[in-house]
């Protein structure tokens, strides 16, 4: 359905027949963090998130895993482990 509350004929997942359905009844708009990510919308001189109503909830326990604009880092162990097993086989096999 179509928002009618903040961003009128922009498709919701939140919107129903009674309105929205979302806890306070509206999007809030970005946060900082938010910032240069291809998800945000400018609406009426205010900036939400297209994905999700509550941005701020997402940054709470680290990255949001819907931005755009943060690259994830590899964790490294260092150690560069191969598995014997397989490492015996292919060398069986002669890669």
């Amino acid at each position: 359905m179509h928002c009618a509350s903040v961003k009128p004929g922009v498709d919701c997942v939140f919107m129903n027949k009674k309105g929205c359905s979302f806890n306070g009844g509206k999007c809030r708009t970005i946060v900082e963090s938010c910032e240069g990510c291809d998800r945000v919308l400018i609406w009426e001189e205010a900036s939400y998130c297209g994905s999700f109503p509550d941005p701020a909830a997402k940054w709470r326990q680290g990255h949001c895993n819907l931005a755009t604009h943060v690259k994830k880092e590899k964790k490294d162990n260092g150690n560069g482990k191969i598995n014997p097993l397989k490492a015996s086989k292919r060398k069986a096999a002669g890669r």
